[in-house]
């Protein structure tokens, strides 16, 4: 059966993404070559920027979907609890687990950032990661779970505090004991929001 026009685009779009996820994550952002990443996922560079406009959009690109990714995870731990506390820990657990494997670290923590600037990727990170924290905090909040805090504060502080988490656990020596030690921080932490 042959393919529309859309499931080809969208066939042709989600072999660079995979492609250039592999390339962006294994040499960086800088040493990903364009042209080794349409060679390999059997394209021409015309069709790169058809789809993405530039390297940098693809990067872009490639950026929200290991935001999204990273999100779903976050999203099917904390589903795996009916308590709303456990799910907030749960989730926190999720993305700094994701944030550091070795397919998403360069991506999101490195490259990322100074690539794209802050802005953009804090948008993508708002999207993402931090709206699942600030649904999770409201709920809580609605169910009188929270001390009296305000929730958008406190979903930068947790937020900020994860993402320098995750950094250190990246450069850590023994990133297993890094993420114990700093799920067990985030833990003291919001057991002082707890009502």
């Amino acid at each position: 059966m042959k393919r529309t026009k859309a499931e080809q685009k969208q066939a042709t779009m989600q072999k660079l993404l995979e492609v250039a996820r592999e390339h962006f994550s294994e040499h960086g952002y800088a040493e990903a070559p364009m042209e080794d990443m349409v060679k390999t996922a059997g394209l021409t560079r015309g069709a790169l920027y058809h789809h993405f406009g530039s390297k940098e959009g693809l990067f872009l690109a490639v950026l929200e979907s290991v935001q999204q990714e990273i999100a779903e995870r976050v999203e099917a731990e904390a589903a795996s609890s009916g308590d709303p506390w456990e799910q907030l820990l749960l989730g926190c657990r999720a993305f700094m687990t994701a944030a550091v494997e070795p397919r998403n670290r360069r991506i999101l923590l490195l490259d990322g950032p100074s690539v794209l600037g802050w802005d953009a990727w804090r948008r993508t990170d708002e999207q993402n990661a931090m709206r699942l924290l600030r649904e999770q905090l409201e709920l809580m909040r609605r169910q009188g779970c929270l001390k009296p805090v305000s929730v958008e504060a406190l979903t930068h502080l947790l937020s900020g505090a994860m993402n320098e988490a995750v950094l250190w656990i990246a450069e850590s020596p023994d990133r297993r004991q890094a993420l114990e030690e700093s799920v067990a921080a985030i833990a003291l932490l919001c057991e002082g929001f707890k009502k």
